[in-house]
């Protein structure tokens, strides 16, 4: 059954149309800048390209999805659009939206790095986005395990919503990697996933390029953590610079390939030592947080509780404690940020 009639349809015209002529294949935010120009409009490129039925019941059917699923497209045109993300030449005329619309009016910074951080810099990373979160500042990453990641969880840890962005390479009802859905759903209730991508769209791997440029531009600041010289997350701060957006960068150990990326940046002049929490905020305020998300008690938590020292498994873990994998691995993370545990050789072990 249709979810969209189509006087509905004629109702949205204009976003109809805009996705009639994104959806066009070899058609991005450039293209699509030259034909509203070249044409006149909306109507006119429409008119112009003459897109087929085949196009038309795709659209339709991608709006219904996103209606089904209560994701929300917005417009470049329309207040709830990032600020940051409009001043970007060529930026992506509309998104999709799942969660709180709101949370993309906040003031915002990007949080990036490697999917195979230290512990010590994902505890690092942590802290800082649950100090900017604490503050009012969304944190915007891409959701990726590992510093992404850890940045996700420690604006979490705030109190509140609207304290982080996930920016997806895929359609935003498309949860990727798996290992995050738990955390998926917790930044679809209190905060945003925001992708250009089209609702139901697998990623491939030049989408990642995209996204990067998309948490570029939505966050008014970067921050990079520990990445090698090749990581998507140097990208990123490629595009920062590009978009003279302030770019910090957390030094490490130059022996590590991980503080490659970042001491290169800083090195250069291209981006500024970030030493941590104080370089942002002056006030008291995370010292508060950091005791109001003091480590866990053994009794507050029953994975905790199946730890010791000898290695258990994800699996086994899920079976003790009567949850999925999801959400053990979401657990995981967290008590590893927090210095809990620990992962060996065959499972994890209690720090």
């Amino acid at each position: 059954m249709c979810l969209f009639s189509y006087s509905e349809i004629m109702n949205d015209k204009d976003l109809f149309n805009k996705l009639l002529i994104l959806r066009t294949p070899k058609i991005g935010p450039v293209k699509y800048n030259d034909l509203i120009q070249t044409f006149g409009g909306i109507d006119g490129a429409i008119d112009a390209m003459r897109p087929d039925g085949t196009l038309r019941d795709s659209v339709l059917r991608e709006m219904e999805r996103a209606q089904k699923l209560n994701i929300h497209y917005i417009s470049d045109d329309m207040d709830e659009y990032p600020v940051m993300l409009r001043k970007i030449k060529n930026h992506p005329p509309v998104i999709s939206v799942r969660g709180n619309v709101d949370t993309l009016r906040q003031r915002s910074v990007g949080i990036v790095g490697t999917r195979h951080a230290t512990a010590t810099g994902l505890r690092f990373v942590a802290d800082m986005g649950c100090a900017f979160a604490a503050h009012g500042v969304a944190v915007v990453s891409g959701m990726a395990m590992g510093t992404d990641t850890a940045a996700h969880v420690g604006a979490l840890r705030a109190d509140g919503n609207a304290q982080t962005i996930a920016v997806l390479a895929g359609g935003v009802d498309n949860v990727w990697p798996l290992e995050n859905e738990s955390l998926y759903w917790e930044i679809v209730a209190r905060g945003a996933v925001v992708s250009e991508m089209p609702v139901g769209f697998s990623p491939k791997a030049q989408n990642f390029v995209q996204r990067n440029h998309l948490i570029a531009g939505i966050a008014e600041q970067l921050i990079l953590g520990e990445a090698d010289m090749k990581s998507g997350s140097m990208t990123t701060a490629r595009f920062a610079i590009g978009a003279n957006r302030p770019l910090w960068a957390i030094p490490s150990h130059p022996a590590d390939l991980r503080a490659a990326g970042p001491n290169s940046l800083i090195k250069s002049g291209a981006a500024k030592l970030c030493s941590g929490v104080a370089d942002f905020f002056t006030d008291e305020k995370n010292s508060s947080d950091n005791k109001k998300n003091e480590k866990i008690s053994d009794s507050e938590n029953p994975v905790l509780d199946a730890l010791g020292t000898i290695p258990v498994s994800e699996s086994v873990l899920s079976e003790i404690v009567k949850k999925t994998i999801s959400e053990i691995k979401s657990i995981l993370v967290v008590m590893e940020l927090q210095g809990l545990v620990r992962k060996v050789d065959g499972g994890y072990v209690r720090v």
